[in-house]
């Protein structure tokens, strides 16, 4: 890659990035960074760990783990390796359903994008909320298959009602 520095205009490998830093949106909570965060404390939660006992197998501080959660840290990719042993994932994990719009916002896509991408939304994932992780971890602690089928067919049916 080629990065030249002008007064008021950055190229990378010939495009110009205009009023814009060759490392624009590589930092400040990008989108990607706050979803492998958010991976992160799901498959941390889904497990019972708490960001005290991540942090410990670490070596790291568990302010460490709450920033990368956050996303406002970014995890290296030996960290990431790290993680992804202790929280018994492949690494792919971490990177699993991210949508398009979180896509588009990697540091990539945006030194290469005429358009700003707004990222200061809230995230209405209903995977990233604390009661659907607890519910999930109480529901899969119900031992016998068949009993958790049948609060699965429960919950629906309950759904169904309150949504008609």
């Amino acid at each position: 890659m080629v990065v030249k520095k002008g007064s008021k205009d950055n190229a990378i490998n010939g495009k110009s990035i205009k009023g814009a830093d060759a490392n624009y949106g590589v930092t400040n909570n990008n989108a990607v960074d706050v979803h492998v965060g958010k991976r992160i404390r799901l498959r941390r939660t889904l497990l019972g760990y708490s960001q005290e006992q991540l942090a410990h197998g670490l070596s790291i501080t568990f302010q460490q783990v709450q920033k990368y959660e956050r996303g406002s840290n970014r995890v290296s990719a030996s960290r990431l390796w790290d993680i992804s042993q202790l929280l018994d994932v492949d690494i792919s994990y971490f990177f699993e359903d991210m949508s398009s719009s979180t896509k588009s916002n990697s540091p990539r896509q945006i030194a290469f994008s005429d358009t700003k991408i707004e990222t200061n939304g809230q995230n209405k994932d209903p995977m990233a909320r604390r009661e659907t992780l607890e519910l999930v971890r109480t529901y899969y602690s119900v031992e016998d298959a068949h009993t958790r089928k049948r609060i699965a067919e429960i919950v629906k049916v309950i759904a169904q009602t309150v949504t008609k």
